[in-house]
């Protein structure tokens, strides 16, 4: 266990850092706009790990530097002054008092793009406030996402060693995601789409779970689809909890993948052969109406945020929000749109994705 616990620490030591305040006249960077609700404690004007009793709302506006590859999140070092060419920088942070302000502001936001699509983000384990702020943007921005940003920033710990923490924060936190669902929807949107990460998922499936089993299946009538990616979530548990939600939102996309080396420890530490994120065939999932990709062969580091980091897979889905269209066709229909192979068990459909090259030659 040692061992494993070491590993997890070396898997999570990536560049990491906080907000920067993009300094006065500095300009360089592509302004993106993040509506966040949180259950983090603001202790004297910073976001810890602490959970807090009553929701807090903000607003972030991130430059997105120019000068870096897609899918990456660059942090200014210490060694350099800030360059908003190169690195992510804080525009502004706006606080807002009440839920009404924030649901005002969000609405505005809507209007001003003339639409009615919201797209929540939910982290995984081991983020900070500002970790989980930035990738947002940078796979917002990466993904020509159309609709309005807006992150769930539930308590992790931020640190690898905080793996239990983090699970009880997701118990923890689903009241939380529920009332912001709530909030996003009573701002004017009409078009929801869940997009979470890791062990984000479990949380956005408890949340999803307890809307229905408070209110009934129609309190997911404005979620049009979610995507799970690298879901850290045992199968037993996700199957359990899409029995309690019954019909899933169309589409419910999971991007998974193998060679996922984080998972592959949060199974052991576990004691589970597989994790929802790595299971190695879609028969697995079968009786549920679900798209599993398998991003294996893309796999980027350690394979735990591939869509994400992977600058092949981040063209291929340009346009995320957009994903209904995409996968509500006959999935036999779908092999031109994708580079991929798929293959259809009962109601779930599984597509392994490999770029045009490898399947040529695999033909």
């Amino acid at each position: 266990m040692r061992k494993l616990l070491i590993v997890l620490a070396l898997a999570g030591c990536s560049a990491r850092g906080d907000f920067t305040p993009a300094p006065a006249g500095l300009a360089g960077g592509t302004p993106e706009t993040i509506f966040v609700g949180t259950t983090r404690t603001d202790a004297e004007g910073v976001y810890g790990f602490e959970r807090s009793k009553a929701a807090g709302f903000l607003r972030y506006d991130i430059a997105i530097p120019p000068e870096r590859a897609p899918g990456e999140v660059n942090w200014p070092p210490k060694t350099r002054k800030p360059d908003a060419k190169r690195d992510f920088l804080m525009l502004d942070e706006r606080r807002f008092d009440t839920p009404e302000a924030f649901r005002t502001a969000l609405k505005a936001a809507m209007k001003l793009r003339g639409q009615t699509d919201a797209v929540i983000y939910v982290h995984g384990f081991n983020n900070t406030m500002a970790e989980g702020v930035y990738r947002v943007a940078q796979m917002h921005h990466d993904l020509e996402v159309p609709g309005v940003a807006v992150h769930y920033a539930w308590p992790s710990r931020g640190s690898a060693l905080g793996y239990v923490y983090d699970r009880d924060s997701v118990l923890y936190s689903r009241s939380g995601l529920v009332s912001l669902i709530s909030e996003v929807e009573a701002a004017g949107a009409e078009n929801v789409v869940l997009v979470a990460h890791s062990m984000g998922s479990f949380l956005a499936m408890e949340a999803m779970r307890q809307m229905v089993l408070q209110n009934g299946p129609g309190s997911l009538d404005r979620v049009k689809g979610v995507v799970l990616i690298a879901p850290d979530l045992d199968l037993d548990v996700f199957r359990a909890q899409a029995q309690d939600i019954g019909t899933l939102p169309e589409p419910f996309v999971i991007f998974g993948s193998s060679r996922d080396r984080i998972l592959n420890i949060s199974a052991t530490i576990s004691g589970t052969g597989a994790r929802l994120g790595n299971i190695d065939s879609v028969a697995e999932v079968a009786d549920l109406n679900v798209t599993y990709m398998d991003t294996a062969a893309y796999n980027t580091g350690t394979g735990h945020l591939n869509l994400g980091e992977n600058p092949a897979l981040l063209k291929l889905f340009g346009g995320l929000v957009g994903i209904s269209d995409a996968f509500t066709a006959d999935a036999r229909a779908r092999v031109g749109l994708l580079p991929g192979l798929v293959l259809t068990v009962r109601n779930a459909t599984e597509i392994v994705l490999a770029p045009v090259g490898a399947i040529a030659e695999g033909q």
